[in-house]
């Protein structure tokens, strides 16, 4: 199995890191370092995240980060990953997929 990033998921990745970086430059990185590491678990496993409805073969993994979070969209071809796209759960199209937030 293999995971190939996409160049619009690779824009993605920099387009969310310079939005949050002038801010946060801890929280940049950690969100950076977060999000690739979210991906290696589809490397044993390409159907672990949520199917997408009507796309098939498509699938996105809910990453929490802070009061949200990020959504990573990757298709399945063959045994190979292509991821497509990496969003804030705020964006319009990914708004359903807010992670739930549990209260102690």
């Amino acid at each position: 199995m293999r995971i190939e990033w996409l160049d619009s998921a690779i824009d993605d990745l920099q387009r969310l890191r310079d939005f949050i970086l002038p801010h946060n430059k801890d929280a940049a990185q950690r969100a950076f370092r977060l999000i690739k590491s979210a991906v290696a678990p589809v490397l044993s496993n390409l159907r672990i995240g949520k199917p997408v409805e009507d796309l098939p073969g498509f699938h996105d993994i809910v990453i929490p980060f802070g009061a949200s979070g990020y959504v990573i969209r990757y298709r399945i071809e063959g045994d190979s990953a292509f991821i497509i796209a990496v969003k804030h759960c705020k964006e319009a199209g990914f708004l359903d997929h807010t992670p739930v937030r549990q209260t102690k």
